[in-house]
């Protein structure tokens, strides 16, 4: 993708391995089904954002490699690039991606694959956002993390020294972007699936079938 394209969306994807995927699922699921679960949403994320302007570069960043033989289908069926998260904790793998990213675009958005109310329009709502020139974008989750950022240029202080899992992920990170003396533009609030009882909230069709 050439420097025409203004706008990377990432994606941060694991492999679906039973007992390693979605643990805190397990205890309502069981660990082959979680693994179903996890790799069922991956792909409803891509097909969420499937309709994105084609001036828009979807990447699929994958932990620890893109070996999985998931990638490399998904990769083919939606056209994207396929890369390896580096770094010891999610800060440091997003800092790293979005540092990459940013030498090639514009601007660069950050998601993951458990928020299954993410809409082609929440990506839309973030780059229209950074195109104005807010310097960063954040999707609050219930949780209270996110399930979204974005940004124009980035800092590694936005990841430093954050309780990653905790509910204070997204208070955090608010901090070291005032911090910075950044301009911040929050989005709608979405429900990560992560817990059993957020299970209620996801579409039952994700669920069909798997055990």
């Amino acid at each position: 993708m050439d420097r025409a394209c203004t706008t990377a969306v990432i994606v941060f994807a694991r492999p679906p391995i039973a007992g390693a995927s979605k643990t805190r699922l397990i205890p309502a699921l069981g660990e082959k089904a979680a693994a179903g679960l996890h790799a069922r949403m991956i792909e409803h994320t891509l097909e969420s954002l499937a309709d994105l302007p084609a001036d828009t570069d979807l990447q699929l960043w994958c932990a620890p490699d893109t070996s999985h033989p998931l990638f490399a289908r998904l990769a083919g069926r939606h056209g994207l690039s396929l890369h390896s998260q580096r770094g010891n904790d999610l800060g440091e793998r997003m800092y790293h991606a979005l540092d990459t990213t940013l030498q090639q675009h514009d601007h660069a958005i950050v998601i993951g694959t458990d928020c299954p109310g993410l809409a082609t329009a929440d990506i839309l709502a973030a780059s229209d956002a950074l195109k104005a020139g807010v310097d960063v974008v954040i999707g609050p989750a219930a949780d209270g993390g996110y399930w979204l950022i974005g940004v124009r240029a980035v800092s590694a202080t936005l990841f430093r020294e954050i309780d990653w899992g905790s509910d204070r992920v997204c208070e955090q990170t608010r901090q070291r972007i005032d911090r910075l003396d950044w301009q911040q533009h929050s989005l709608r609030m979405q429900t990560d699936i992560d817990r059993p009882e957020d299970l209620a909230r996801l579409p039952a069709r994700l669920l069909e079938g798997l055990a």
